[in-house]
């Protein structure tokens, strides 16, 4: 995978343990085959430290000039995220917009955590 175009900015809101879902669908990045732009809608649900919500959104959209697969992106934002925060739980997907008829959404979890089948109208 290629160096990430800015610096990690995620960074910790509050010390108190919360239990947030979080999404947007302003996430892209670009193939690495085709330099084509892949488009997604971000879900991290999580239980620990509270993320700053400005700084994590800075770092999503930091991958729209980032060539990387769907799965290295959800795997690198899932380890970024156990990296600089205390978290007990995380679930990280990525609904990807289909290209060339083919559906991506890949998932990360920590142990113990069932991910939820969710589609979206704009997929």
């Amino acid at each position: 995978m290629d160096s990430h175009p800015l610096s990690l900015s995620i960074e910790p809101e509050e010390e108190a343990d919360v239990t947030e879902e979080l999404s947007t669908s302003l996430f892209r990045s670009l193939c690495p085959v085709t330099s084509q732009p892949d488009w997604a809608t971000i879900y991290i649900r999580y239980k620990g430290n509270k993320i700053n919500h400005k700084s994590l959104l800075k770092y999503l959209l930091s991958y729209r000039n980032h060539q990387g697969f769907h799965e290295e992106c959800v795997e690198r934002i899932f380890s970024d995220i156990l990296q600089r925060i205390r978290i007990d739980e995380l679930f990280v997907r990525a609904n990807f917009l289909r290209r060339g008829g083919i559906e991506i959404n890949p998932v990360r979890v920590t142990p113990g955590n069932s991910p939820e089948i969710i589609r979206e109208i704009r997929q």
